[in-house]
């Protein structure tokens, strides 16, 4: 490897997914903090001596180090920093549901610093947390707001700030009205959850609960309806 190959070193990022490339090498999607994400090749990573095979973990910080003119850049070095546990159980589901949004949403070499950091600090949350709704709240409404699809949370359509004890039908790609105007059958909660939601505070199971249906009726229509794999997992876990 010579160092004029590298275009990018010491770029701290996380694999998302890991698929089959030729007979002896990966591709990997990667998020890094400072290129957004990307598939790099990983040369020789299914070969049991190779130094890449132990480090392309999902959820573990790495650095990496990736150049090449081609289109799909080549993987020169992934070094592990430690310092998070592994995910188990239901916590691990959602470390793949967080996976499978930043896959569905983000389009490729478009950063997002802050999003990165929401996911590092989701991640680590994962490990410590028994309820996790929160946590996927948190960061299913930083990822909207970084792929363009803020929510209006504290004034209504009008202009109007919210009333928190009010009812409100929250029109998707336009926001929230009063219930009583809407002419639809729309998404309805209350002013409280819309505030509770715009500042992370989800003490209330009420604000939980609507902050929960409201975030998966946005996801669900931004992805074109076309269902997650990993949520669907979820649904049905909770019914064993």
């Amino acid at each position: 490897m010579r160092p004029d190959k590298i275009t990018r070193a010491d770029e701290p990022g996380f694999v998302l997914h890991t698929y089959p490339f030729r007979e002896t090498s990966l591709v990997i999607e990667v998020f890094t903090r400072g290129s957004g994400r990307l598939a790099l090749i990983a040369k020789g990573a299914r070969r049991s001596s190779s130094a890449l095979r132990g480090a392309l973990m999902a959820f573990q910080p790495l650095l990496l180090a990736w150049g090449g003119r081609a289109e799909l850049h080549t993987l020169y070095r992934a070094e592990w920093q430690g310092g998070v546990p592994q995910l188990k159980g239901l916590g691990l589901i959602c470390g793949f549901y967080l996976n499978e949004l930043l896959l569905r949403f983000l389009a490729r070499e478009d950063p997002h610093e802050t999003l990165f950091d929401v996911y590092a600090e989701s991640l680590l949350a994962l490990t410590a947390e028994t309820d996790f709704s929160a946590t996927l709240r948190r960061f299913e409404k930083q990822l909207l707001k970084e792929a363009g699809y803020a929510l209006n949370l504290e004034f209504e359509v009008s202009g109007r700030p919210i009333d928190p004890a009010r009812r409100y039908a929250y029109v998707i790609e336009r926001g929230p009205v009063p219930a009583e105007q809407a002419r639809d059958s729309v998404i309805e909660v209350l002013g409280k959850t819309l505030l509770d939601l715009a500042c992370d505070n989800y003490a209330d199971p009420l604000t939980l609960q609507q902050s929960k249906t409201l975030l998966r009726q946005l996801v669900g229509h931004y992805l074109g309806n076309r269902p997650l794999h990993t949520r669907q997992l979820l649904l049905d876990l909770k019914q064993l």
